[in-house]
């Protein structure tokens, strides 16, 4: 595979050990559903803080997505100009996390598209899950999705719960980190991500990544395709059995069972 524009990494599919998979967008389609739980709180922070501005769920995904609600509500308070009290800021991290995990766990359930292919990647490669998410929703969203068993807990590493200060994509920390604690460099590893600063995030990490696009609306793919491309991906997939194909393992897939 050749190398492309700055910042992108090439890799061979023969190097490959272990995939590092974003999870929110990627693994399941809580993005939607997390965003129309978020915008309730986010509203709330934006009246306590005395800020005019409010988010549709649909505005707020736009918006946000790829950063967890910490990174979110930071970035609100500094582009209005007002005071975040971090004990504030704090309670309403719980209150959001807490509102959107309830939400995802009646909404969520199990993808063949993403059971059939991971159940065929699991057989050649280790699987971990790299995200700016909480614990408390990622265990919420394997069970709901049916996929507990690919991603053990001690395979989940979270910006918000595994550093020793919580960061969010495109800050390179949870990459660097769930790198340091597999023993992985570049080479032996490929992320896979569904945004832009989640690719970002992996590259500066210094790990190849492949941009999926299986759960990007299809209005929004051929954007999303140049700005995971522009951020660094070395290949973008439009699904986890392109992304078998593409790793050289033979799908069993029908053509017509995939989503286009």
């Amino acid at each position: 595979m050749s190398s492309g524009p700055l910042g992108r990494r090439a890799f061979e599919a023969a190097d490959v050990e272990v995939l590092l998979c974003d999870a929110d967008g990627n693994l399941f389609p809580s993005e939607e559903p997390a965003f129309f739980a978020s915008a309730e709180v986010t509203n709330r922070l934006l009246a306590d803080l005395g800020v005019a501005q409010r988010f549709t769920p649909e505005e707020l995904r736009r918006a946000a997505v790829g950063r967890n609600f910490r990174a979110t509500a930071l970035e609100l308070a500094a582009r209005h100009d007002v005071a975040l009290d971090p004990a504030d800021l704090e309670r309403y991290v719980q209150e959001e996390k807490r509102e959107v995990v309830a939400h995802l766990g009646h909404v969520l359930s199990p993808d063949a598209d993403v059971l059939g292919p991971l159940t065929q990647l699991a057989l050649r490669f280790r699987l971990a899950v790299v995200s700016s998410s909480a614990t408390s929703r990622l265990d919420v969203c394997f069970r709901a999705t049916a996929l507990s068993d690919f991603f053990p807990a001690d395979l989940r590493f979270s910006a918000e719960d595994s550093l020793p200060t919580s960061a969010s994509k495109p800050d390179s920390a949870i990459y660097t980190f769930a790198g340091e604690a597999l023993n992985l460099s570049g080479s032996g590893a490929v992320a896979v991500e569904d945004a832009a600063v989640g690719v970002q995030s992996a590259v500066a990490a210094g790990f190849p990544t492949v941009g999926n696009l299986l759960f990007v609306a299809p209005d929004e793919r051929e954007d999303r395709a140049v700005a995971l491309c522009e951020a660094g991906a070395a290949a973008i997939v439009g699904s986890w059995w392109e992304l078998s194909e593409l790793l050289g393992i033979a799908s069993t897939a029908a053509a017509g069972g995939r989503r286009s």
